[in-house]
């Protein structure tokens, strides 16, 4: 074992950083800039069932020390996934990949699931519990805990391979939304997702996006994300993954510190589509400033 090593839900990576779903593509975009078997993984593009366009446009508005998306989670839907975006990302990487997953009723997360369960490529479902509940009059599955659980088990019911389950950060107690999916079975917990926000045009005095609401992402959210993190690291036993405005080997093992167990990058790949190849490149240089030895020895170590 190499001294950036992590264990994710019993599966060995090389290191902790993760690209984002949502910020990567499928992997193979990416693959032209340099080489991403240096990754420890990554999440694909969220997938749901059936193929979306996504929101109407603008999609994207700028905002101080991050940016706002209402992409509406565009996707060509699992079948196309499986048959054309995987056996094309399995030239350019040979690790297992993690799986996003996105639903509007529990039996499409399930039926997604069973479905990328059997591909030899995914290594882990990460189940986005922030969309809207269809029959929940349209409240997120992530902000209510029952909800997660319910989409926890029928995934779990129907799958084989380790389950981490991706929160929203519009809630509450984030605690108590972790607890109910460990205790439905979940293998793992990521978070944060995006902060809820808005931008009005001065000019036209509308919303910027035409969603009108989105996602905040980037640097912003970093201090949220680590707080929610350390919450729920000391809440649950099972694994979890931090992202949230990650942007440098300092923010990586300052997540790791707060009880992460890898780390995810996700807006800072669209401002430099290097930035997890750099970050893993200078994380030795930093353990050494710091006196780390081994990265999965300072997992939680805020919490002691």
């Amino acid at each position: 074992m190499g001294r950036l090593s992590v264990n994710l839900c019993g599966v060995e990576l090389d290191n902790p950083v993760i690209p984002a779903s949502g910020t990567f593509g499928y992997g193979y975009e990416f693959a032209e800039w340099y080489d991403i078997n240096v990754l420890g993984t990554f999440s694909c593009k969220g997938t749901t069932l059936r193929p979306r366009f996504g929101n109407d446009t603008p999609r994207i508005a700028e905002a101080p020390t991050g940016m706002i998306n209402a992409v509406g989670l565009q996707n060509p839907g699992v079948e196309r996934v499986i048959a054309e975006e995987l056996p094309r990302l399995k030239g350019v990487f040979r690790k297992p990949i993690i799986a996003n997953v996105s639903g509007f009723s529990v039996e499409e997360y399930a039926a997604v699931c069973q479905m990328l369960d059997r591909e030899p490529q995914v290594g882990w479902l990460e189940v986005n519990i922030s969309c809207p509940n269809v029959h929940g009059g349209g409240m997120s599955f992530g902000t209510d805990p029952a909800q997660a659980a319910a989409v926890t088990r029928a995934v779990k019911a129907v799958t084989t391979k380790p389950v981490i389950m991706k929160l929203s950060p519009n809630v509450t107690d984030i605690v108590a939304v972790a607890k109910a999916c460990e205790e439905a079975g979940a293998d793992g917990i990521s978070l944060i997702n995006t902060l809820m926000a808005m931008r009005i045009d001065l000019k036209t005095r509308r919303p910027v996006l035409a969603n009108t609401t989105g996602g905040l992402s980037g640097p912003a959210v970093f201090p949220v994300a680590l707080r929610m993190v350390w919450q729920v690291a000391r809440a649950v036993s099972v694994p979890v993954i931090g992202l949230g405005g990650v942007s440098s080997a300092e923010d990586v093992i300052e997540m790791m510190l707060a009880g992460a167990a890898a780390v995810e990058i996700g807006a800072a790949n669209l401002v430099e589509p290097c930035i997890c190849r750099d970050i893993i490149a200078a994380l030795p240089e930093v353990m050494d400033r710091y006196g780390i030895r081994n990265l999965r020895d300072i997992i939680g170590g805020a919490n002691t």
